[in-house]
């Protein structure tokens, strides 16, 4: 991967922010992620196998060690439609949350918690921009392979601030620029020409696996993203790179 393609989400006007490498309204972005991820849902683990090469099962579990869910603990899971994070808490015993913009995600959680016999969570249709939940409400916020698809992640981010209570943390998953050379090239030719073809055979759908080859690569890099964890309000900020910053395990606290 280069950093050509690595900028902030709204860095063209004031007007437009980034859908793939377009640049389109606010609110068409938001209609087309949905569109994307209503495409999506049903091949929800294909999609991230073909996105990784089946490595999110390893990062997700590192993941949620880093968040060290306990019991009683109130944690959001945002953007967590199909619960593959929340399946991994709940045994913790906390309190979790899933919410997510998706309809169609949830309802793919929702059957493949039914599945798994799991009926403790609380599963609710939400934006992450303008939360419905009350100030300092949860103990942890966590996003997994979410915030690039969401149209104002500094709003976002300032949202996550507020529904935390003091001391609450936010913990990111997301995928970001790998500073590994040689690798980062290799990737690079994977994602764009392999990941849409794929998606062609596995979901008769390249379209929205090239945006999400192409969501990554306008997603801006790991300090510039730690930066913005810290503008929302966020102290003792913290970015762990998985295979040098393909991936990224972003933290933060509130004070």
């Amino acid at each position: 991967m280069t950093d050509s393609t690595n900028a902030h989400p709204t860095d063209a006007t004031a007007d437009t922010v980034s859908f793939g490498y377009e640049q389109v309204a606010p609110e068409e972005k938001t209609r087309r992620v949905g569109d994307v991820f209503a495409s999506v849902a049903s091949r929800y683990d294909v999609m991230n196998d073909a996105m990784s090469g089946g490595m999110h099962r390893l990062w997700k579990d590192r993941f949620v060690r880093r968040v060290k869910p306990k019991l009683g603990e109130q944690i959001l899971d945002m953007a967590g439609g199909t619960g593959d994070i929340a399946f991994r808490m709940e045994k913790s015993g906390a309190a979790i949350t899933v919410a997510d913009i998706n309809p169609a995600m949830l309802e793919v959680g929702m059957a493949r918690a039914a599945e798994r016999g799991i009926d403790g969570l609380v599963w609710t249709e939400a934006n992450a921009e303008t939360l419905t939940f009350p100030d300092r409400f949860f103990d942890a916020y966590t996003i997994a392979f979410g915030i690039r698809n969401v149209t104002d992640i500094p709003k976002a981010l300032r949202e996550a601030n507020r529904v935390l209570k003091r001391g609450g943390r936010f913990f990111c998953l997301e995928f970001s620029t790998t500073q590994w050379p040689g690798f980062a090239e290799i990737y690079d030719s994977y994602s764009h020409k392999m990941v849409p073809k794929l998606g062609q055979l596995l979901a008769q759908d390249a379209d929205s696996y090239r945006y999400l080859v192409e969501s990554i690569r306008r997603f801006p890099t790991m300090p510039a993203f730690e930066a913005m964890i810290a503008d929302a309000g966020f102290v003792q900020t913290r970015v762990e790179p998985l295979l040098g910053g393909l991936v990224a395990i972003h933290s933060g606290w509130k004070i």
